[in-house]
């Protein structure tokens, strides 16, 4: 048996964990530079607010709602996450992280008490971080997430909904369409249809065979899920990215060579950062500096370079001085530009590195160097210590006028409590 855990309007619920005066109230979260809603609690749902929705053109209709409209606070959510997750951990030993407000778990010896163990873990996450979620169970984790997605939308579970009997599992099947199962896609969709598979018990009644043959091997293993057989395991070991990217939309709009240069060198940085947290190493890189495609009376430019180091690396150094040599070489004077970025591919582990006959490897000191600067940065915030090329002031950084305090990891921030 699985359950599928998933945290109610994630993001929202971590704005109220820490402030209980938004209990009930609508809340909207943000996207990077306060632009469009990527997240709204039920709240807000029920005033009509849509996902996606440009906020300069809801911003008056908000406020006259009562609405309550926070900058993303990335910091905050990625820590409550763990949070959440760390809770999982003392309810089964096997726990798949599916994304930042998701994970599996098995539920392998629970067998006799599924709701009650499924109940104890809501409560358990509720009272240890704030968090609400929502608990699935099934034979398989397809089914897992339909039953998560029928408790989210009946009040009345409790938050949990089991799906164990073959009448359970036909039962939840009829209350869905299509497109709601998990990897059905919009585009899928009319495909199934023109097939004659209009519901997701159609689905799961059809051959496997005959899925396979006019689709491809992921959408058979769907249609056996349904049918309550297993194929696909927990994935416990988070698979190695193979690329990482570091990019943000600027604050402001910006024809000044020296403050692009200084978003480059920020994001080269970052990278060198992930890529040690990863454990991992690189010799190729992406440089790319873009205008706003979205204003076509603008002159657009939107250069790209691929770079080689002659060997792998995750020296922030290194990685730096390479970055600005490409931006040297794709930069543009009379453009105005809305976002620079950089893409670390080929990632391997140190291990794998191949080098030619008379490269050397990051040393011992650039190991224990890179490991000082990271842990002056975690225990003094983001970016405390720096290159100087990453600039002081950051006027071109990201806006986050309505962030909320990062009450779990900054010292500044921490949470206030009078008696």
């Amino acid at each position: 048996m699985f359950a599928l855990v998933d945290c109610n309007n994630f993001y929202a619920s971590c704005e109220r964990a820490f402030n209980p005066k938004l209990k009930g109230v609508p809340i909207v979260v943000l996207s990077n530079n306060d632009g469009c809603v990527i997240a709204r609690s039920n709240e807000a749902k029920a005033l009509g607010i849509e996902m996606g929705a440009p906020w300069h053109m809801i911003e008056k209709q908000a406020h006259k709602q009562g609405i309550q409209a926070f900058s993303s606070n990335y910091t905050l959510y990625g820590h409550m996450s763990a949070r959440v997750m760390n809770v999982l951990t003392a309810f089964s030993p096997e726990v798949e992280i599916y994304s930042i407000d998701e994970a599996f778990l098995g539920l392998r010896g629970f067998e006799k008490r599924l709701e009650a163990h499924a109940r104890d873990m809501r409560q358990m996450v509720l009272e240890w971080t704030g968090i609400p979620v929502s608990v699935g169970v099934a034979p398989t984790k397809t089914l897992a997430k339909v039953a998560n997605r029928l408790g989210k939308k009946n009040p009345a579970s409790g938050g949990v909904h089991i799906m164990e009997t073959e009448c359970q599992q036909e039962e939840g099947l009829e209350r869905l369409e299509l497109g709601d199962i998990w990897g059905i896609g919009r585009r899928l969709v009319p495909r199934l249809e023109k097939l004659g598979i209009h519901t997701p018990l159609q689905l799961r009644d059809a051959d496997p065979a005959f899925i396979r043959s006019n689709f491809n091997v992921v959408l058979e293993r769907l249609c056996r899920e349904l049918r309550g057989e297993s194929c696909l395991p927990l994935e416990m070991v988070n698979p190695q990215k193979k690329s990482i990217v570091c990019s943000r939309a600027f604050g402001v709009m910006t024809d000044c060579r020296d403050m692009v240069r200084e978003a480059v060198a920020t994001y080269a940085c970052r990278g060198a950062e992930k890529l040690r947290r990863e454990g991992v190493v690189t010799n190729q890189l992406v440089v790319f500096i873009q205008t706003n495609p979205f204003d076509p009376k603008a002159p657009q430019y939107h250069p790209s370079i691929p770079l080689t180091l002659p060997v792998a690396t995750n020296d922030s150094r290194r990685l730096l001085k390479t970055a600005l040599e490409g931006f040297e070489k794709v930069w543009r004077d009379g453009y105005r530009f809305k976002k620079a970025g950089l893409m670390f591919n080929n990632l391997h582990s140190p291990e794998e590195a191949q080098m030619g006959l008379w490269d050397m490897p990051d040393d011992s000191r650039s190991t224990q160097l890179m490991k000082a600067l990271d842990g002056l940065n975690r225990n003094y915030g983001k970016g405390a210590v720096r290159p100087a090329s990453c600039g002081l002031r950051q006027v071109w950084a990201m806006r986050q006028e309505r962030r909320s305090p990062r009450y779990t990891t900054c010292w500044e921030e921490l949470l206030r409590v009078k008696a």
